[in-house]
C-alpha cells in the first residue's frame, strides 16, 4: 500500500499578535486557568457525545429522523474540533502552527450537506452540492479552518436568503486550485458592504437583517490561515456569491512528502499494521503513517487482521475496536496469547469508545494505549505514536536507579505547569493534582493486595500521564514498568515494582502538599 501525506503549514491570521493571538486571554490570567482546568471535563463531556452519537445505529430510524441525525453527529464532529482548537488558544498554545490534517475530502462535503440541509429545510429553502468528479480523494490541510470558512459562508447565506436555493459547488481547475462556490437567491451585497466586506463591525445598517459582517471577517482570516484566496461579487441574474480558492500547495502533498518532518519520529524501516473496517481510516492512518516514513498493511476486519500478524511481522499495530468477524477486543487478546515476539507487539487501539469503563476494558485486553476518533492532526498522532514506541522500549528488567542518582522532579516542567495556571488558579491546579495523585494511589494499594491485573494496568496508565505532564520522569518509568509487568502476567515482578511506584508517588504526592500548604514543612 503506497501512501504518501504532507500537511503545509498554516500561515498566521492577519491581525494575531506574535505571541499566537492570546495577549487578551493571558491577561486574565485566573480566567485562563480555570478555563484550562475546565478542559478536560470539557473535552470529555464533548467525547461522550461524539461517541454516544457514533453508537447509535440509524438503519431503523424514518428518513427525517435520521436525516436529523446525521446533522447532529456532523456538527458534533465540528464541536470537537473547535473546542479543541479554542482551549490550546486560551491556554496559550499556538494553534496556527500545525492543524494540518489528511482528510477524506468526500466525507468531509457528505458532513456539511448533512449539517446544512438541515438548516435549509427549516427555511423552506433548497441545500445542494455539486462535487466535481475528479476532486481529490485526500487532502492535507488546516480542517478547523476549511469547516469554518464554510460554516460562515453558508450561515450568511441562509441569514439573507429567504426563498430560492443555496448551492455549495466545489471543483478542480487546470491548475489545481480547489474552489468552494457558495451561491445564493438572496439580495446580494449592497455597494457599502461591497467596499467594506472583510472588516469586523463595518457592515451597513440593515434593519431588518441585522449583522456586523463577522461571518466574513472570520472567512477572510481563514482563507489567509490556508493560504487561500477569497471572491466576493454579486451574481447577475440576483443573489450573492462567495469563491474560496485553494492553491495547489494549500492543499496538496509535496514531494518528498514520505520524509519525516522534524521533530516527528522517525518510522523508517518499520512496518505497521492498520486494522480498521472503514477505508476512510485506513487512508488517514496511512497516509500520516507514511508521512512518518512507515509501510503500511492494512487489515478490513478481526480475522483478516489476526491472519496477517500471522504471515507478516509487523513492528507495531492500530487496531479499531468496532470490526467484523472478530473485535479488536478479540484480536488483542489473540495478540497477546499467542506468545513469542507476536505477543510483545506494540497495539494502540483505535476507538471513538471514549468512556472509562470502555478504556479499561480496551486495556484490559491488551492494548498499550488508545487513539481517539476522530484522529486529530498530524503532531497530536505523531506524538500518540512516539509514546506507543517509547512505552515498548522502556527496559522492563533495566536495574534500578538508586533514588538519589535521580531528581523526583524536573522542577522547571512542573514550574510552567504553575506559571499556566497564575496566580488565582495555582491552588486549584495543586488541589486537582493532589486528589488525582491521591486516587491512583488508592487503586494501586488495592490492585497490589489482591492483585487484580485490571486495576494496576489502568491506574498506572493514569500515573504515566499525570507524572509525564508534571515532570517525574522518574516515576513515569517505574509507572512504565509495573504496567508492563500486568500486561504480560509477570506475577513475580509486579510486587517489587508495585513498591517502588507506591514510594516515589508518595514523594510526589508530598512534594505537590508542600506545594499547595507552603506553611508545612514538608517530611
Amino acid at each position: 500500500m503506497t501512501l504518501q501525506s504532507a500537511a503545509p503549514r498554516a500561515a498566521a491570521e492577519p491581525g494575531r499578535p506574535a505571541d499566537g493571538g492570546n495577549g487578551v486571554a493571558r491577561a486574565a490570567t485566573g480566567d485562563v486557568a480555570r478555563l484550562a482546568l475546565l478542559g478536560h471535563d470539557l473535552r470529555a463531556a464533548v467525547s461522550d457525545i461524539v461517541g454516544g452519537l457514533r453508537l447509535i445505529e440509524p438503519v431503523d430510524m424514518a428518513e427525517p429522523v435520521r436525516l436529523q441525525f446525521d446533522r447532529i453527529r456532523a456538527a458534533s464532529e465540528v464541536l470537537a474540533r473547535l473546542l479543541e482548537d479554542g482551549l490550546d488558544a486560551l491556554v496559550g498554545e499556538d494553534v496556527t502552527d500545525a492543524r494540518p490534517v489528511s482528510l477524506v475530502l468526500d466525507r468531509l462535503l457528505h458532513d456539511v450537506e448533512m449539517r446544512w440541509s438541515g438548516h435549509a429545510r427549516e427555511k423552506g429553502i433548497a441545500f445542494h452540492l455539486a462535487a466535481a468528479p475528479d476532486l481529490p480523494r485526500v487532502v492535507a490541510l488546516d480542517r478547523i479552518a476549511l469547516e469554518r470558512i464554510l460554516a460562515n459562508v453558508l450561515s450568511n447565506a441562509m441569514k439573507y436568503t429567504d426563498a430560492g436555493r443555496i448551492e455549495l459547488s466545489v471543483t478542480r481547475d487546470a491548475a489545481d486550485r480547489l474552489g468552494f462556490r457558495v451561491s445564493d437567491d438572496g439580495p446580494g451585497f449592497s455597494d457599502e458592504a461591497l467596499a467594506q466586506l472583510f472588516r469586523y463591525a463595518a457592515r451597513p445598517a440593515q434593519p431588518h437583517k441585522p449583522g456586523s459582517g463577522l461571518g466574513l471577517h472570520i472567512t477572510k482570516a481563514m482563507a489567509d490561515r490556508l493560504g487561500a484566496e477569497v471572491r466576493v461579487r454579486n451574481r447577475t441574474a440576483g443573489g450573492a456569491e462567495v469563491l474560496v480558492i485553494l492553491p495547489p500547495e494549500a492543499w496538496r502533498p509535496a514531494p518528498g512528502a514520505s520524509a519525516p518532518r522534524s521533530g516527528l519520529p522517525d518510522l523508517s524501516g518499520m512496518k505497521v499494521l492498520v486494522a480498521d473496517d472503514s477505508e476512510t481510516n485506513q487512508i488517514i492512518l496511512g497516509l500520516m503513517l507514511n508521512a512518518l516514513g512507515a509501510e503500511v498493511a492494512v487489515a478490513s476486519d478481526g480475522v483478516e487482521a489476526l491472519h496477517r500478524l500471522e504471515t507478516e511481522a509487523f513492528d507495531f499495530a492500530l487496531i479499531d475496536i468496532e470490526m467484523p468477524h472478530l473485535t479488536g477486543i478479540e484480536v488483542m487478546r489473540a495478540i497477546r496469547a499467542a506468545g513469542g515476539a507476536r505477543a510483545r507487539m506494540p497495539v494502540m487501539a483505535v476507538t471513538a469508545y471514549v468512556l472509562r469503563a470502555n478504556r479499561e476494558a480496551i486495556y484490559a485486553a491488551g492494548a498499550d494505549s488508545i487513539l481517539a476518533k476522530p484522529v486529530g492532526g498530524m503532531e497530536p498522532f505523531a506524538a500518540a505514536i512516539a509514546n506507543l514506541l517509547r512505552q515498548a522500549r522502556t527496559p522492563d528488567d533495566a536495574p534500578d536507579e538508586p533514588d538519589g542518582d535521580r531528581p523526583l522532579m524536573d522542577v522547571s516542567r512542573f514550574q510552567a505547569l504553575l506559571d499556566i495556571a497564575g496566580a488565582d488558579g495555582r491552588a486549584e491546579l495543586l488541589t486537582r493534582l493532589m486528589s488525582d495523585l491521591q486516587g491512583v494511589e488508592r487503586g494501586l494499594v488495592q490492585g497490589l493486595a489482591e492483585p487484580d491485573r485490571t486495576t494496576i494496568r489502568s491506574q498506572t496508565h493514569v500515573l504515566i500521564a499525570i507524572a509525564g505532564a508534571v515532570g517525574a520522569d522518574g516515576l513515569m518509568q517505574q509507572a512504565h514498568r509495573l504496567n508492563a509487568a500486568a500486561h504480560r502476567h509477570d506475577a513475580a515482578a509486579l510486587a517489587p515494582l508495585g513498591q517502588q511506584v507506591l514510594g516515589l508517588l508518595d514523594d510526589l504526592i508530598h512534594f505537590v502538599s508542600g506545594q499547595l500548604h507552603p506553611s508545612r514543612e514538608a517530611p
